[in-house]
């Protein structure tokens, strides 16, 4: 296999390191994030409109770049690195692949090119706030508990004479609060014989209340999604397709773009520690000199290496997806708790940027982890542990 990266792949990193690094310091994204729809929406139209952002790995005939998933693991890493506010997440890595998954000729039509130029946003709001059981990350999303199981609780679909209505709520939906269309995965058909579908709703539609939640991160910003008697869309057609499916296909690509983008996030925090020691003085020489910081900063590069190594596979091989999370979520998480260390007093302080990337790291675990489960379903899945049963235990290995 050939990793070297294309030139026009290169440029896609260059161009947008170099745009974020003029409009999306620290202080902008504090800006950002305190703005109603919690991002800079004058740069987000700029990301989508001259750099083609969100469009990036969608199809030509939908407006897109007709890139692959490496060119956009490449522009997550960048905001990564930038720790970006922006609805590209959500949008482009989560609601747009389902869309051209599931939805009909005419909604994709419809939508993904509005979605390729920037004019429309859109979130996936499963109930539970299980983002990663929902995307099979780390259970198994057929068995259907993330999305209530169809008893009480999650959200519920009926099909009456004026369509499709749905009942229930959904809380920790990314970007919910701002964006355009809602894909919302609800349970139909009564229990024991539910199932679960995805169905559009637009933001505008009737019943539907959002409300941005106060979250560890604000750079990813949550709101809670309550639905009374809303009409929606079904997304696709009325033959049941395969949304588990479809989901969990999503969630190991998603998985990928969200490792590349938290070795990003890593590299920037790893990037502005090494600048600080070679500033920092201490007993006349830069704290840098000492041996036992360079060698602390050496075992960082090697984490942050690794999971880019591990995320850059993993956009080649999505299959690879959920491990490459895990190593780079943890090596996010390991830099940004030895940023603040290394940046001594200022790196436990508000005002300093060192505790976004703190904040980062922990709520993406939150929402997309946490790592022993990443690593524990994709063991299982491998077979590693002997043979799964239908009911789930391991064949011939306890369980603790």
């Amino acid at each position: 296999m050939d990793a070297a990266f294309t030139a026009e792949q290169d440029e896609i990193r260059r161009t947008l390191r170099d745009l974020l690094a003029k409009h999306s310091g620290p202080g902008e994204v504090r800006a950002a994030v305190r703005t109603a729809e919690g991002h800079d929406r004058a740069l987000w139209r700029r990301l989508a409109q001259e750099l083609g952002l969100p469009g990036l790995a969608l199809p030509d005939e939908y407006g897109g770049a007709g890139c692959t998933a490496t060119e956009l693991a490449l522009a997550c890493e960048e905001t990564g690195r930038a720790l970006l506010p922006s609805p590209l997440l959500a949008t482009a890595v989560l609601a747009a692949p389902l869309i051209a998954a599931l939805g009909t000729s005419a909604q994709r039509a419809g939508l993904l090119p509005r979605i390729a130029d920037g004019a429309l946003t859109a979130a996936l709001a499963v109930p539970g706030g299980s983002m990663a059981a929902a995307l099979g990350l780390t259970a198994d999303n057929r068995t259907g508990g993330w999305a209530g199981g169809g008893r009480a609780g999650g959200v519920q679909a009926r099909l009456g004479d004026g369509g499709w209505r749905l009942y229930g709520e959904a809380d920790r939906v990314l970007d919910g609060h701002s964006a355009g269309l809602l894909l919302v995965a609800a349970h139909t058909g009564g229990y024991p014989r539910s199932r679960t579908l995805l169905f559009l709703a637009p933001a505008e539609a009737d019943g539907l209340t959002r409300t941005r939640l106060t979250s560890m991160d604000e750079t990813r910003p949550l709101a809670r999604v309550e639905l009374r008697d809303t009409p929606a869309e079904l997304l696709g057609a009325d033959d049941a397709p395969d949304v588990c499916g479809a989901l969990a296909a999503t969630g190991r690509t998603a998985a990928a773009h969200l490792a590349a983008e938290a070795v990003g996030a890593a590299a920037g925090a790893l990037e502005r520690t090494v600048a600080y020691v070679k500033e920092r003085e201490q007993f006349g020489r830069a704290i840098g000199s000492f041996q036992a910081v360079k060698h602390r900063l050496a075992d960082l590069y090697v984490r942050v290496e690794a999971a880019r190594s591990a995320a850059y596979h993993a956009a080649w091989d999505p299959a690879a997806g959920p491990l490459a999370l895990a190593q780079a979520l943890e090596a996010a998480r390991t830099v940004a708790g030895e940023a603040v260390q290394l940046h001594g007093g200022i790196g436990f302080t508000w005002e300093h940027e060192a505790h976004l990337y703190v904040k980062r790291a922990a709520g993406d675990e939150l929402l997309f982890g946490p790592v022993h489960r990443l690593r524990d379903h994709a063991a299982g899945q491998a077979g590693l542990f002997g043979d799964v049963t239908p009911d789930g235990p391991l064949h011939g290995v306890a369980v603790r």
